[in-house]
């Protein structure tokens, strides 16, 4: 099953809220994750970089820690909704008012936007997309050992259904490898790249392929 680019959040059983990203891909498999302070962003290997002029959409900001929270997202989408919650906007309007700002992306598959916000301390979580027909964002309560998520094709409004009941991991990597291909993720073709964050003692823990 091909699902494009995947959003998620969840609980450990430990009680580590996480947020994790995972990019599959078809026509562009050649990227990473790269951290950087308190961001991880999508980037072209090495010897790739002529990919950016062939699509608009292949580099961006997937996860940037703002306040209290960890903003999750599959575009540039990522900024706007960060700098609303650093404004003092709930997570809902910063989530709604970004994505209605910047609607579906303009390419051939009229791809979804989608995104996702994890708490450092709460255990309200949201996911969203928006996508040519509607815009849906959702909270979800977490569960210890579950994680929701929401795809760019297929499984692209965010619900209940869409979720995996045995999520566990101990730190943000292993979160990482967990939506790269384990759990409900391990059906899910052609992955290319991922990234994470967890909740920890001392703020987000964040893991990518690479450090910048």
């Amino acid at each position: 099953m091909y699902v494009g680019r995947i959003v998620a959040v969840g609980q450990t059983k430990s009680g580590r809220n996480t947020g994790m990203y995972r990019i599959s891909s078809r026509s562009f498999p050649n990227r990473s994750t790269r951290l950087s302070a308190n961001i991880i962003s999508v980037v072209p290997k090495s010897g790739f970089e002529a990919d950016l002029t062939k699509n608009p959409y292949i580099s961006y900001n997937c996860i940037k820690i703002a306040k209290n929270f960890t903003v999750i997202s599959n575009g540039s989408h990522t900024d706007p909704i960060a700098e609303k919650i650093e404004m003092g906007y709930p997570v809902r309007d910063a989530l709604s008012l970004a994505l209605l700002a910047m609607d579906y992306e303009k390419d051939s598959y009229s791809t979804p936007r989608i995104a996702g916000v994890i708490s450092f301390d709460s255990n309200i979580a949201y996911l969203a997309s928006v996508a040519q027909k509607d815009l849906v964002v959702r909270a979800f309560n977490l569960e210890r050992g579950f994680c929701f998520y929401v795809a760019t094709y297929e499984h692209s409004t965010p619900c209940s259904h869409y979720k995996d009941s045995a999520f566990d991991c101990s730190t943000a990597s292993e979160a990482r490898d967990y939506i790269f291909n384990k759990g409900i993720f391990a059906n899910m073709e052609l992955p290319v790249t991922s990234a994470a964050a967890m909740s920890s003692e001392n703020g987000f823990e964040l893991s990518a392929e690479l450090n910048a």
